[in-house]
C-alpha cells in the first residue's frame, strides 16, 4: 500500500482534533458526572494524539499546533455531524459511549492498517501508539459504560462467579 505519509500524518491531526471535540461537546452534555469526567480525559488524550503527530509532522498546514486545536470544530466531520444529528436531540450517556466505542474501534482499525504501510520506524512508532491508546479508550468506555448500565464490572467478576 502506498501513501503519502504526510498527507496520512496530516489527516490524523485533524481525526484526533475532530474526535477531541467529539467528547468535549459530549462532556457538555452528560448529566452522570463519572461520564462527563470519562469523556473530558478522552478529549485530553485526543488532544495529545494529535501533538504525538505532529511532532513528526513536516508539511505546512498546520504551522501552530495550539491554534489548530483551538480552531471551532469541523462540524461536517463524522465524528460531530453523528453526535449531533443522532444523539444531541434526545442525548443520553449509553447513546454517547455506544457511539464512542465504535467510533475508536473503527479509528483503531484504520491505525493498525496505516501503520503496516508504513516504513519509516519513528512514523510507524506513532501510528501503533495511537492505535494502542485508542484500543485503552475503547476499553475505558466499555468499562464506564458497564457501569453506568448497572453491569457487572470486570473487577467484580471473580467475585460474582463464586457467589
Amino acid at each position: 500500500m502506498k501513501i503519502d505519509i504526510q498527507e496520512a500524518i496530516r489527516r490524523s491531526i485533524q481525526t484526533e482534533k475532530n474526535a477531541m471535540d467529539f467528547y468535549r461537546l459530549g462532556a457538555s452534555h452528560m448529566q452522570n458526572e463519572d461520564a462527563r469526567r470519562t469523556f473530558e480525559l478522552l478529549a485530553r488524550e485526543e488532544r495529545e494524539h494529535a501533538e504525538w503527530f505532529h511532532r513528526v509532522y513536516e508539511g505546512g498546514e498546520i504551522a501552530d499546533f495550539d491554534r489548530f486545536m483551538n480552531e471551532a470544530p469541523d462540524r461536517k466531520s463524522d465524528w460531530l455531524s453523528d453526535l449531533e444529528k443522532l444523539i444531541l436531540p434526545d442525548f443520553n450517556e449509553r447513546r454517547a459511549m455506544e457511539m464512542a466505542m465504535e467510533k475508536e474501534l473503527r479509528l483503531e482499525k484504520s491505525l493498525r492498517e496505516m501503520a503496516s504501510g508504513i516504513e519509516d520506524p519513528q512514523i510507524r512508532k506513532v501510528f501503533e501508539a495511537n492505535a494502542d491508546s485508542t484500543r485503552q479508550h475503547y476499553e475505558l468506555i466499555e468499562s464506564e459504560y458497564a457501569r453506568l448500565m448497572g453491569m457487572v464490572h470486570e473487577s467484580d467478576i471473580d467475585i460474582f462467579v463464586r457467589e
